[in-house]
């Protein structure tokens, strides 16, 4: 059984950043990839940011260059730095982490970005 547990969500007004951890623990073997996506009430789930099973990153086209994924392999934690925050960033964020070629999802974590 493995466990993802979020955190560092939160209300930033735009222009602000904020730092979302990923921990998984539990029966970790190998980690495949490690990823964030992110909802906004009514549209699809869309992916953030991740890495890859060779591990290179990948961003979306809305959030290039103000957003960092990071990890720390000792921790089996994945992070998304968020910087130059928008209002359209608003959404709940998820992780996603492939162990062993089978996918884990947190429970989410909400970033609002309001003045």
């Amino acid at each position: 059984q493995v466990q993802l547990v979020e955190s560092g969500g939160g209300l930033v007004q735009p222009g602000g950043s904020l730092r979302l951890s990923c921990a998984a623990s539990g029966s970790i073997f190998s980690i495949n990839a490690m990823a964030w996506y992110r909802q906004a009430p009514g549209k699809q789930r869309e992916l953030v940011a991740g890495f890859t099973s060779s591990g290179r990153t990948h961003y979306s086209d809305s959030v290039k260059g103000r957003f960092t994924i990071s990890r720390d392999n000792a921790k089996n934690t994945v992070y998304l730095e968020m910087n130059s925050l928008k209002p359209e960033d608003t959404a709940v964020y998820v992780c996603k982490v492939v162990i062993v070629n089978t996918p884990y999802w947190g429970q989410g974590t909400q970033v609002t970005v309001s003045s």
